[in-house]
Formats: C-alpha cells, structure tokens, sequence
C-alpha cells in the first residue's frame, strides 16, 4: 500500500517553455521552491537569466536555455543541454505560445496562421517527443503538462485560430495519454481562463472584452500567474500518478454555464 503522495518535486528536472514571464516564469519558480531542478526555454535569453538568477538567489537550480520550440533542432538542442546539464529530465511543461492576430477568422493571414499553428500545435508536439524519446531511453517514468486554454473548450470569437489551436493541444494531450500510459509517462494540460499577463494583454485591457468575461464568470475577476502555477505543480508531482489525460479548467466558473 502507498503512502499518502506529496505535492513535491524533489529529484525531479523539469522543462519549462515560455518561462521568461507570466504563467510560464510562475510554474518555474514553483517547481524551483518544491524542489526541482528547472531548464527555462523561450527565445530570447535575456528574461529567462533574469528569473533563473532570481530562483538561484532563492536556494533553487535553474539553467536559462534559448529555444524556438517551433524548430525542430532547437528543440532537441534544448532536451539535450538539459540533460548534460542536470543528468536527465523528468517533467515537461509546454507553455510557450503566441497569439499574433485578434479579429475575425476570415480575416486572418497566411503568416499569422502559420506563425500560430508552428508555436502552439507543432512546437508542443515537438518538445513533447524529444522528452518522451528521453524518457524512453532512460525507461524512465514522466509527467508532460501542457498549457491549453479555454479558448479550446468552447467558441472564442476573435481569437478563433488561436483557440483552434488550444482545441489541437487538448485532442494531442488526450491521444498521447492513451499512447503513453504504459510506459509510465502521465499527459495532461491546464485549461486557464483569461490571466492577466502580458501575453493576454490584448484582452485585458480591451473594455468590450473585459466586460463580456466578467460578466460569464462566478468569481467576476481575472486571475494571476500564480493561480495557475499551482495546479502544474499537482499534475506533474506524483500526487497526480492515477491522473492522465485530464484537461483542468481553471478560469473562475467563465465556462461553467457552457
């Protein structure tokens, strides 16, 4: 019989994208105070140094890595630094994404599409496979976190590529659940609400928007990093090990009523 698991992260490497701010810095600082050693990616290098600087001040291990998750050799540049660097990785959480275009679908272009699909669909996937291939040349156990949105969950109009793509990343956190689950390897995502960081500052500072949002939600306010930084802790610690598979939607009761 099992004792009972804890929220913690003690001899665990943990991948994080997108780490230089918002929700992505707050998983990584977390995971560094429950006792992780954390690779920050994104692609630029200057935000991540900031935040691995501040978690080392903190009595934490970080590595700061430049990254476009949306190129393939990147990528794998980026598992394999990881692993010369801490031995190994154990945890994965793909965050990093982009948002280029907000308006009407019909009037999005080629480039912004693209540019949208490469981040958040290919970029997710391909991360997701160099760890698992990691993982499986250890026979190792692992936990792949995925950052989706409740823009995946339900119509979300001027912002309709971006939430085809969440849609993408919760039917891949889905299969690969499925896919993975023997080799020990647990695949599931968060599904945020509207979070106020830089990155959704298109919405949150948009009065019409803000209005309409708050009106949907049972707790009438936006929610922070850190809010959600907590419920990637749970999913990749082993007090998760029987959960799989799982979308959590964490977004103040905005989609309850859908």
């Amino acid at each position: 019989m099992h004792g009972t698991p804890q929220i913690h992260l003690e001899g665990k490497v943990a991948i994080v994208t997108g780490a230089s701010r918002g929700i992505g810095e707050s998983v990584a600082r977390s995971f560094a105070r429950h006792g992780a050693k954390v690779v920050l990616a994104s692609r630029k290098l200057d935000g991540l140094e900031r935040v691995a600087r501040e978690i080392e001040a903190e009595g934490g291990e970080a590595l700061a890595v430049a990254a476009h998750t949306g190129h393939e050799g990147q990528v794998a540049e980026l598992v394999a630094r990881s692993v010369a660097h801490f031995g190994k990785v154990d945890v994965l959480v793909n965050n990093a994404a982009t948002n280029p275009y907000f308006g009407p679908m019909m009037n999005i272009d080629a480039g912004a599409w693209d540019k949208t699909f490469e981040v958040n669909v290919k970029g997710y996937f391909t991360a997701t496979r160099e760890v698992v291939r990691h993982l499986y040349s250890r026979n190792a156990p692992g936990a792949i976190v995925n950052v989706a949105s409740v823009a995946g969950l339900m119509g979300s109009p001027l912002q309709g590529v971006y939430g085809m793509t969440k849609a993408s990343v919760i039917s891949m956190t889905r299969t690969l659940a499925m896919e993975l689950g023997t080799a020990g390897i647990r695949v599931n995502a968060i599904a945020p609400g509207l979070v106020e960081t830089k990155f959704a500052s298109a919405l949150t500072t948009n009065d019409a928007v803000l209005a309409q949002v708050m009106e949907r939600t049972a707790l009438k306010r936006l929610g922070q990093p850190d809010e959600i930084s907590g419920a990637a802790l749970y999913l990749a610690s082993d007090a998760a090990s029987f959960m799989t598979g799982h979308v959590l939607t964490i977004d103040a009761g905005w989609t309850v009523g859908i």
